[in-house]
């Protein structure tokens, strides 16, 4: 059920996913959760201080903590690996490609803080790319989280997804989206609001930003729907190409590069198809990752509602 009215999660998805992790490693003995010297970042302190056998700390060394994990799957233990999103994209891909996607084992891959959700962490840690390079691997899956239960819903139906699946997530809260009984499907977008003059497909961060936007845009004459496609691949072909037809006019919106993400997926699949349908991609463009607050780093870097709505109305000309 769909529960949005802008207001934040309650609990902090550092610690929804330390307490999921510990859930279903407890319900499942082949689960094993690793982690580069993050568990205190992320939740899972705890749970590691109780079961050695089933946390490990590999310390910080991404791309080794990559191989011991498709080791393990070629052992038959089903891995879920944590760090920060630079380092389990750029940093690791090498063995992400080759150990874990093209050998076929199956390791569920959590980048956290991507995009401008780094923050303070700064330029280094801000990846906008990761989604493209996630995307680029053979039968990968990868998912933008949008919010708490959703976290809660894809870690546990990702224990025994076949292959590498990469989820991107925040630490902190998003605005609450989803009941907690809500069933999520991969490869299945979600219409989170109707509408028939545009649509607005959007991941992770900015699917709140999309559904303010559309509150703004009814006031301007434009009934705006908003699809959160948490999972850009792979993507929801149907839902997209029935919006395309729809509506005419589509905006992607993501916490990420413009080239190779979100949007690039959704207009590919309209361009290929020969749907007659604007398309406009609304991300980051050409820049590199700074440092600030949050709300600074939405608006330095046009990740916005007020952005949305500005490239709505040049679309709706």
């Amino acid at each position: 059920m769909i529960i949005y009215d802008g207001s934040a999660d309650t609990e902090a998805y550092k610690n929804t996913f330390g307490r999921v992790m510990e859930s279903i490693a407890a319900e499942d003995p082949a689960v094993v959760y690793l982690d580069c010297d993050l568990m205190n970042s992320i939740g899972t302190l705890g749970f590691w201080k109780k079961n050695h056998r089933q946390a490990i700390n590999c310390g910080i060394a991404e791309a080794n903590m990559m191989g011991i994990a498709a080791g393990l799957s070629a052992g038959g233990k089903k891995p879920y690996v944590h760090t920060f999103g630079p380092f389990a994209s750029r940093r690791s891909y090498d063995q992400i490609f080759i150990s874990i996607a093209y050998a076929g084992n199956s390791v569920r891959v959590f980048g956290s803080d991507c995009g401008v959700t780094a923050a303070f962490n700064g330029g280094t840690h801000m990846p906008f790319e990761d989604m493209a390079l996630m995307r680029a691997i053979p039968h990968s899956t990868v998912i933008d989280i949008s919010d708490g239960a959703m976290l809660e819903g894809i870690m546990r139906g990702a224990k025994d997804r076949p292959g590498l699946t990469y989820i991107r997530l925040t630490r902190k809260t998003y605005p609450a989206v989803y009941s907690k009984d809500h069933k999520f499907e991969v490869g299945k977008g979600e219409v989170l609001r109707d509408g028939s003059d545009i649509t607005i497909i959007a991941c992770g961060l900015m699917v709140g930003e999309a559904m303010k936007a559309a509150a703004g845009l009814t006031g301007k004459g434009i009934n705006a729907r908003v699809v959160d496609m948490y999972t850009v691949k792979p993507l929801d072909n149907e839902l997209v190409l029935k919006c395309a037809k729809e509506t005419g006019a589509i905006i992607t919106s993501e916490n990420h590069n413009i080239i190779g993400g979100l949007g690039d997926a959704v207009g590919s699949l309209i361009l290929e198809n020969g749907i007659n349908c604007k398309v406009r991609k609304h991300g980051v463009r050409e820049g590199f990752g700074s440092v600030g607050p949050q709300d600074y780093l939405q608006k330095h870097y046009g990740l916005t509602s007020e952005e949305i709505v500005k490239v709505a109305l040049e679309l709706s000309k």
